[in-house]
């Protein structure tokens, strides 16, 4: 499931883009491929990161797998709900399964991740 109006990095996270800041998450794909997710290392609120820098870790019953800031900027605000129900990322990836919001530095960023049809053919082109 690729949902339109997002961009996605080749690490399987994406980006919803709203004026100057983003609110983002790991694809269907990536949480499908970790199976079912039982904890979750949220970035610290107010910290700055780099993209393609590690944010955290997702961990689930088969394996943990770092996940990546798909742009760089500070994170205004991170998903708590998931600390108590990590699960939501595998039943809502794109939607209350959020992982953090990010105060864009480099609008320019975002021309490097990926269109929806961009995503899709990566995910053909990796046998997905």
């Amino acid at each position: 499931m690729i949902m339109d109006g997002l961009l996605y990095s080749e690490d399987h996270e994406w980006i919803k883009v709203n004026g100057k800041s983003g609110r983002l998450g790991i694809t269907h794909y990536a949480q499908e491929a970790l199976g079912s997710v039982v904890f979750i290392e949220l970035p610290e609120e107010g910290s700055r990161v780099a993209a393609g820098e590690p944010l955290g870790v997702v961990e689930s019953v088969k394996a943990a797998s770092d996940y990546y800031a798909p742009v760089s900027g500070k994170i205004t605000a991170v998903n708590g709900e998931l600390l108590d129900s990590p699960g939501l990322i595998n039943e809502d990836p794109y939607g209350k399964g959020w992982i953090a919001e990010i105060e864009l530095e480099d609008p320019a960023e975002l021309d490097k991740l990926l269109s929806p049809e961009k995503y899709g053919e990566l995910l053909e082109k990796e046998g997905k």
